[in-house]
């Protein structure tokens, strides 16, 4: 098995274990997904009762991009964090619980739920 293939199967699993817990202790609540690339980062309020996506935001929209240099910076993690927060307060979206995948929560991840909490939204 190849060194590649390896850590894709070990995020996967991390990221499996992250939204077991999070199911357990979610209660309803919607849930805010952060995905992060090398690029850019997105985040979505999702309902998983409904399995519909309420809201989305990421460092490639028009307001985002135009106030950031380059998405994969944490000030363009923090305007992701802002924008999300604005639109889940327009759906009327207040308490969230927070699956940031299979990532550490640190750096870009950290920088963009600070931001939403800062904004809003309570988790």
């Amino acid at each position: 098995m190849s060194q590649a293939v390896k850590s894709k199967a070990l995020f996967t699993r991390r990221q499996e274990r992250t939204r077991i817990q999070i199911r357990k202790k979610a209660v309803g609540r919607i849930r805010l997904s952060v995905f992060r690339s090398g690029q850019h980062i997105y985040a979505q309020l999702i309902d998983d009762t409904k399995g519909v996506t309420i809201a989305s935001a990421s460092s490639l929209d028009k307001d985002v991009k135009a106030a950031v240099k380059t998405g994969a910076t944490l000030d363009a993690a923090k305007a992701v964090g802002a924008a999300i927060a604005k639109k889940g307060k327009d759906a009327k979206v207040q308490a969230v619980v927070f699956d940031r995948g299979g990532y550490l929560f640190h750096g870009r991840v950290k920088a963009l739920a600070e931001a939403a909490r800062e904004n809003g939204l309570a988790f």
